[in-house]
């Protein structure tokens, strides 16, 4: 679980997630506020899915 905590990607997709929450609550409700989501929950699928195929590469090598 820690890994996913301390990860750098996973960080930084938390903070986007937060400029998202704050554009919805003040901004206007149209398409880009959609396209706005997708792309934050692209970012945290692959935030997530980097730090799985890391730890698997690490079991891997024996560490």
């Amino acid at each position: 679980m820690r890994k996913y905590l301390f990860n750098g990607a996973i960080i930084g997709s938390i903070f986007s997630g937060i400029g998202t929450i704050r554009s919805t609550t003040s901004g206007p409700r149209d398409w880009r506020l959609v396209l706005t989501w997708v792309a934050w929950a692209a970012t945290l699928a692959v935030a997530v899915g980097t730090v799985v195929i890391e730890n698997r590469q690490e079991e891997l090598e024996g560490r």
